[in-house]
């Protein structure tokens, strides 16, 4: 699986490179978005943009079992679990400290797709309101 992710990453990085690939969004798209707040956007529609997406229409039946692996396995360990710890974690210390007052930052990549940061705090019964950019906090 290491094998095929490598080989696969190399194949999508030499066709960004050529110029027969583009990725759907720029860096001014996902900073417009994530500054409105509007992270169910056409450009989150994958459960995230930091997951490589090795899974294309020409790969073979049984390299298409390993990318449909790699990326479930990728979703889980490095998106999901990482939301969990760090929901756990806000959550705990708002326990720990109820009449102390925080401000809590977290990169885009915490509130992109399914089983965000925000979505394990709503599960606990926390209310998460959206600060818009240049607001007063």
């Amino acid at each position: 699986q290491v094998v095929f992710a490598l080989n696969q990453t190399l194949l999508q990085q030499e066709s960004l490179r050529a110029g027969s690939f583009q990725i759907p969004y720029t860096t001014e798209d996902l900073i417009k978005h994530y500054n409105c707040g509007d992270l169910s956007s056409i450009i989150f529609n994958h459960d995230t943009s930091q997951v490589p997406n090795f899974i294309n229409a020409t790969l073979l039946a049984h390299e298409r079992v390993t990318a449909q692996e790699i990326d479930s396995y990728f979703r889980q360990e490095l998106i999901y679990k990482r939301n969990e710890r760090m929901g756990r974690r806000v959550k705990d210390l708002l326990e720990e400290y109820p009449d102390k007052s925080f401000f809590f930052a977290f990169g885009a990549g915490h509130f992109m797709g399914n089983n965000t940061v925000i979505d394990v705090l709503r599960r606990e019964g926390y209310e998460v309101e959206h600060t818009p950019a240049g607001q007063t906090i």
